[in-house]
Order: structure tokens, then sequence, then C-alpha cells
């Protein structure tokens, strides 16, 4: 279970941040940054943990703890399909967490002193950063990221699923499913599928021989 073990060892405010939707077929990438302005409580630390550990009922749960408590800052923001498509899904979710932190500044008024970050690769930042493998494992900061980002990112995808009934993405999020491959076979691509990821690349490209 994630602690505050890890944000303890600084001075000031420090942020976990965390993306969503590296691997969907479709839609954005999206990213959150979370502080802490006191210590997290009993009740509220034990509600969090990674984002893909938890059933939707204890994430939603999670989800609204953060989003009531006073002493929780958090900010979330997304890359969109066209960025991803144009600068790869690594840079796509690098802009994603700088814009989340930014947002963050602005609630703060300040930048915090340090973000805590998940994974191995480190977006530029104007402030101190410490990557985090397993983070939303280790960092209750980062774990409450995870969350924001994953439920923000789940009710977007449902959303897109009412306009786009075919691919299952209230079930599936984006990913890629039999559902959401069937789909893609029957209705095609949309514009919110990435074009530079291999199944719709290669559908296109074959569509495009065939023609």
């Amino acid at each position: 279970m994630p602690d505050y073990s890890l944000e303890d060892q600084y001075e000031g405010l420090v942020a976990g941040v965390d993306e969503v939707g590296r691997g969907p077929l479709a839609g954005p990438v999206v990213a959150a940054a979370v502080v802490f302005l006191t210590r997290p409580s009993a009740p509220l630390a034990g509600l969090l943990d990674d984002s893909k550990k938890l059933t939707i009922a204890r994430r939603e749960k999670a989800y609204a703890a953060l989003v009531a408590e006073p002493s929780v800052c958090a900010a979330v923001s997304a890359a969109s399909v066209q960025e991803i498509d144009r600068l790869n899904i690594g840079q796509a979710c690098h802009l994603a967490m700088q814009r989340a932190m930014s947002r963050l500044a602005v609630k703060l008024g300040q930048w915090p002193a340090m973000a805590l970050i998940d994974g191995n690769r480190a977006p530029a930042l104007p402030c101190r950063v410490e990557t985090v493998v397993k983070g939303d494992s280790k960092s209750l900061s980062i774990a409450a990221a995870s969350i924001v980002a994953k439920v923000v990112r789940d009710r977007l995808m449902a959303r897109l699923a009412t306009r786009h009934t075919a691919y299952g993405w209230e079930r599936n999020a984006g990913y890629g499913t039999a559902l959401h491959l069937a789909g893609l076979h029957e209705d095609g691509v949309t514009l919110h599928h990435r074009r530079s990821f291999a199944p719709i690349k290669h559908m296109i490209a074959a569509k495009v021989h065939a023609a």
C-alpha cells in the first residue's frame, strides 16, 4: 500500500503526478497532479492505492473523497489524440503532465517544491522532480493522482461511447478489446482513434491499398 514516506523527505509542497491512457487505441491521455496541503488523514489514506488495483466502486469512492477533501489540491489535463499521433505517446504523456502541473501551480498560487512522477522518465518542469517506478503503489500523492486521472478519463470515454456505440468504450475505455476491434472492423475508424497505433495504422493502410 502507498504511504507518505516519500513526501515526508522533502520540505514544502510535494505533488504526485500520474497519467492514464498510454495504451488505448482511442481517446486522449489524461494526467493528474495532486498535492496534500496537510498530511493525509488515516481514513483518506486507507482509500488510496494504485487505481488499477481498485474496483470501480472503490475508485469512485476514493475519487469522491479526494474531491471533497479541503486539504487536497488537484488538477487534471490531457493531450489529444491528434497530439499523440503528432508527437508520439511518450511525449504526449509528458505534455499532459506539464499541463496538469501548470494548472496545479495556478490553483496553488505557486509551483510545488517537488514533483513525484510515476515511472522512470520525467517531463521538464520548473521545479525539482523525482521519478518513482511503480509510484502509484508507493506514494499517496501519486496514488491519488492515478485515481483522479483514471476516473476523469473513464468518464470521458463513457461520454464518447454514447455517440460511438460500436466500440464498447464505456467498458474498455478505448483499449483494444475484442469488442473494440470488432467495432473497428464493422464501423471503421473515428476521429477519436489513434492513427499512429499499429492496429489503426494497419487498417487505414489496408483500406488505402485496397482502393
